[in-house]
């Protein structure tokens, strides 16, 4: 399978995580235990409220465990650092500033120089096909447009995890489809640790290396699952006998998730 032999990049170790609520506890992950290898493609799937954006956060350094610790290359996480980079589904631009500011915002904050950080903003920009809106702010931009400088800035600068929560997910499916095509090819070239959340069987047979089931709140792993399609995959690969193998196996797992939560 993609990455068997390299290291590991990201260790979660017993996570868990409370929240206080209406003089209540509520235990949003309960004992997560996992390992990423370095340049590995994992996404995270599940019913809502199962707490794929609450390990996500917690990787990302932006909200603590309430129990057990987390691990990027031996060294405990505390807090954000620009070796993780997160592409959230409401895109969180900045609205006064154009396409390629916001792809060099985080590059600025390096320190680069400015002629070094519109280099590298551009390359990025080139790779999601925006170079002709380098000066459109986020207003003109359709959602698709402003997600792909969401991540050409998540890319430009450098990070180590590239952490996507649902990145997609408020997008038509024409767009989606689009976007996905292009995060595999960049993924390929890049080379990044990927740690995507989605609701979408079809997505995470299509992006993933391997595949998080989580199971109804509290949030435990369920059960993990490699995908063994070989890369490149594209939009076709979803007609393949093993994909479609692979969405019923997925599917009848996240569907009893589901029936958990309603009932």
């Amino acid at each position: 399978m993609a990455g068997e032999n390299r290291g590991i990049k990201l260790k979660i170790q017993n996570v868990s995580k409370n929240y206080d609520a209406r003089n209540a506890k509520v235990t949003a992950l309960n004992q997560v235990d996992l390992e990423i290898r370095e340049n590995e493609f994992v996404c995270v799937i599940g019913p809502s409220g199962c707490g794929k954006s609450t390990l996500l956060n917690i990787i990302a350094g932006l909200i603590e465990p309430s129990q057990g610790k987390v691990f990027l290359d031996g060294e405990e996480i505390k807090g954000t650092g620009k070796e993780r980079g997160v592409v959230f589904q409401q895109y969180a631009l900045f609205p006064w500033l154009t396409v390629l500011e916001n792809v060099k915002f985080g590059l600025k904050l390096q320190r680069l120089p400015d002629k070094e950080a519109t280099e590298i903003a551009m390359r990025y920009i080139k790779s999601v096909d925006l170079e002709d809106f380098v000066n459109a702010y986020p207003k003109e931009l359709s959602g698709g447009m402003k997600q792909r400088v969401a991540i050409a800035r998540a890319y430009a600068v450098n990070p180590e995890v590239l952490l996507l929560d649902e990145p997609f997910g408020a997008l038509d499916a024409q767009t989606r489809a689009q976007l996905q095509t292009e995060l595999l090819n960049t993924w390929q070239t890049e080379k990044k640790t990927c740690f995507f959340i989605t609701h979408d069987v079809d997505e995470a047979i299509l992006l993933a290396s391997r595949i998080i089931i989580m199971s109804a709140r509290p949030g435990r792993i369920k059960q993990i699952l490699d995908v063994d399609i070989p890369y490149p995959r594209t939009q076709e690969t979803k007609n393949s006998a093993k994909f479609l193998e692979m969405k019923a196996e997925i599917w009848n797992e996240v569907y009893e998730e589901y029936l958990a939560v309603i009932k």
